[in-house]
């Protein structure tokens, strides 16, 4: 694919509940599990039927400047990709830019920038690696600009649990960066930890997206879907981002050091909106 050609969105239909018990791995994989994103000179993407959302990456490569462009056939529909569509990204490579209507904003690893619907969007910096979450937008915004090293994370866990992390929030409910119904952040797992998000919880009213980043070589991701007492579980590696529905849990432990960005997008934008579940009831 040329720098100037327009990206094709691999379209995923929305899961039953009951469907994830029964799924065989291949099938998990084929419907929750987003691979192959990060191709040098590409914008590869998925467009999941859960609240609409299209999870994707931008690889620039060389000098050239690679533009934010889909297909109009696709299921965004035709025109500009955020015609009616809101954006998140975050670098996970070496530093790069993201040009907004031709403006660059310089990203280091794990810095992110919102950008609100109406908005040209490309992307440049050999060796950058640009993570993508859109969802549909109702309003106007302004763009964002967000620095891990200038952000306070919520320290969450404790050793004693394996589960000592920091969460950096950079687009989240009221309090926030506004958004129609984007939320985006990184969580870094603590050197010695394992669990990403325990205990696991649910979101019903939002779909929520995992993307794994930050592994060593041969290191894996344990990441747990379905339903509370119906879970199953898929492997995943450096890059690799997973949709959890609205009616899944979601939890991972990792093999080894590791980051993850999350990103939620629904009916509202209640941070805390969120039902824990019990250990015992999975």
């Amino acid at each position: 694919m040329t720098p100037d050609a327009p990206a094709t969105l691999d379209v995923r239909h929305a899961s039953a509940p009951g469907s994830c018990e029964t799924a065989t791995t291949a099938e998990l994989r084929e419907r929750f599990v987003v691979s192959g994103l990060f191709v040098p000179g590409e914008v590869r993407g998925t467009y999941t039927h859960h609240d609409r959302l299209v999870v994707a990456g931008a690889t620039p490569a060389g000098d050239a400047v690679l533009p934010l462009a889909l297909a109009d056939d696709g299921p965004v529909g035709p025109g500009p990709a955020l015609a009616h569509r809101e954006l998140g990204i975050v670098n996970l490579g070496d530093e790069g830019d993201v040009l907004v209507d031709g403006e660059p904003h310089r990203l280091g690893r794990l810095d992110a920038v919102f950008v609100p619907r109406g908005h040209d969007v490309a992307f440049r910096g050999e060796g950058a690696r640009f993570y993508l979450v859109s969802a549909t937008a109702h309003a106007d915004g302004e763009v964002g600009v967000f620095r891990r090293s200038e952000v306070e994370p919520v320290e969450l866990g404790d050793q004693a649990g394996a589960s000592r992390r920091s969460l950096y929030r950079y687009v989240w409910g009221p309090g926030g960066h506004p958004s129609s119904q984007l939320q985006l952040g990184v969580t870094v797992i603590a050197e010695g930890s394992v669990w990403n998000t325990m205990p696991p919880h649910l979101h019903e009213r939002r779909t929520e997206v995992y993307c794994y980043t930050g592994l060593g070589s041969g290191a894996r991701v344990l990441h747990v879907l379905g339903e509370p007492g119906r879970t199953r579980h898929v492997w995943l590696e450096d890059g690799e981002a997973v949709i959890s529905p609205p009616w899944s849990v979601h939890a991972g432990a990792g093999t080894g050091s590791y980051a993850f960005v999350w990103a939620m997008a629904g009916e509202n934008r209640e941070y805390t909106d969120l039902a824990p579940v019990a250990l015992g009831d999975l």
